[in-house]
């Protein structure tokens, strides 16, 4: 909204607030006093709450990922158990090959001891058997011939005994050498396979205690979410106390903000943090009268609004004149719970009246003022629903697009999104089964 528009706008949040006259007695005081002070140790004790709650999500958090580490080993485990397990039958069948060549040279050991024992035989015979003998029986040419091959083949036989003597001893240090690595790798299987329960039992263990933690969080959340549940309460009833002549509660200003929402896409938290910075939701909409707190240009809207209304323009409050000095500087006459000045309210009012139902609009109407805070706020960006958006469609609520960048007014976006982060807490607590009656 222009500044031209809105000028005194320090005057909408701050001066309607300090100069707004007490409400009620002293005793209601007390009561709000006493309700203040239960409200500051129930938020005190919800810090606590969520700081240990903080505590049993990181050990949580850390015991999932030890649990986690715990898996990738077993997992690991299990893949050299496969892994030696195909070693192991591997071992097996070279045992088996080597324990097949063994038989083959001892069939050929045999064999050859066979032939052996027959040139034995022979070679007995010849030697019995005298020369004249063997010539008688042939030519002396056939007969050194048979010596000569006998010789041949005695000596081919004792090679043959000797090659297979060595690979009969080189098979069978082989087939040990892999009985021995057998024996190692079953070993090795046995050991993999008890740090493998070792490490289950363990992963167990710390599952447990995750389930534990869990158990731990779910019970600080419910503490916290009954804490928050009567916080809210307390702050509703702290809000009924707030000013004598309102009996609108938070739970039907939560009302109006979820039925402009709707129409406008603005936050609910968002639409009750602009009225709470404005008039407290409100409550405190101002001491001043129009004759001498607002602004001459505004003053003939002001008085069409309360005639078409039926209102002595004399009664309605207005917010007064901002006083940084003396004499107070600026204008006041900003209307009802949304502070809107008269010329602003002219501009929205025929879409405020479509959007609330209310025709003429009624500027100190809660429901209404509601509507109108949603649909400005809407025209400002508000309703993107970003934090940056939200802030600063708040800075234009408060000082118009052209001045909402001013460094100066931070403070009116800052406390406006700390109001919405703290409605948005009691929404959720609300919403989740407290109760938004008044």
């Amino acid at each position: 909204m222009d500044m031209r528009i809105r000028a005194p706008f320090f005057a909408l949040s701050i001066c309607a607030v300090l100069l707004a006259l007490p409400a009620y007695a002293d005793t209601t005081g007390n009561q709000r006093a006493a309700l203040q002070a239960q409200l500051d140790q129930i938020n005190q004790e919800i810090k606590q709450n969520q700081t240990q709650l903080s505590l049993e999500q990181q050990q949580r958090t850390s015991l999932e990922r030890d649990v986690a580490i715990l898996n990738s080993k077993i997992q690991e485990a299990q893949l050299e158990i496969k892994q030696r397990t195909l070693t192991i039958q591997q071992l097996k069948d070279g045992i088996a090959e080597k324990e097949q060549g063994i038989q083959g040279l001892d069939t050929q050991v045999a064999a050859g001891e066979a032939s052996l024992a027959q040139i034995l035989r022979e070679t007995s015979q010849i030697d019995n058997t005298s020369l004249a003998e063997i010539a008688l029986n042939g030519t002396l040419t056939d007969m050194f011939k048979e010596i000569d091959d006998f010789h041949i083949i005695q000596q081919a036989l004792g090679t043959s005994f000797t090659t297979m003597a060595a690979q009969r001893s080189d098979l069978s240090a082989r087939k040990d050498a892999l009985v021995q690595q057998q024996q190692e790798a079953q070993d090795l299987l046995q050991i993999q396979k008890l740090q493998q329960n070792t490490l289950k039992t363990t992963e167990q263990q710390k599952q447990n205690l995750v389930t534990a933690a869990r158990g731990q969080e779910s019970i600080y959340l419910q503490v916290i979410a009954n804490k928050q549940k009567t916080a809210a309460q307390i702050q509703s009833a702290l809000f009924a106390l707030n000013g004598a002549s309102h009996t609108t509660s938070f739970g039907d200003m939560y009302s109006y903000a979820k039925e402009a929402s709707a129409l406008t896409n603005v936050r609910p938290a968002v639409i009750l943090g602009i009225l709470r910075e404005e008039s407290d939701l409100g409550q405190n909409v101002g001491t001043g009268n129009w004759m001498t707190d607002m602004s001459p240009a505004n003053q003939p809207a002001f008085t069409q609004i309360t005639s078409g209304l039926g209102l002595d323009p004399n009664a309605m409050p207005v917010s007064k004149k901002p006083c940084y000095g003396n004499p107070c500087s600026g204008w006041g006459g900003a209307m009802g719970p949304a502070q809107f000045i008269p010329t602003t309210w002219q501009l929205y009012s025929d879409r405020i009246a479509q959007a609330a139902g209310q025709t003429p609009p009624n500027p100190w109407d809660p429901r209404t003022a509601t509507f109108a805070t949603a649909l400005l706020m809407m025209d400002n960006g508000a309703d993107a629903q970003t934090p940056s958006a939200e802030r600063l469609a708040a800075l234009r609520y408060l000082a118009g697009w052209k001045n909402a960048g001013n460094a100066a007014y931070a403070f009116y976006g800052n406390a406006v999104m700390s109001y919405a982060a703290e409605y948005q807490s009691d929404i959720d607590v609300l919403a989740s089964g407290g109760s938004t009656g008044s």
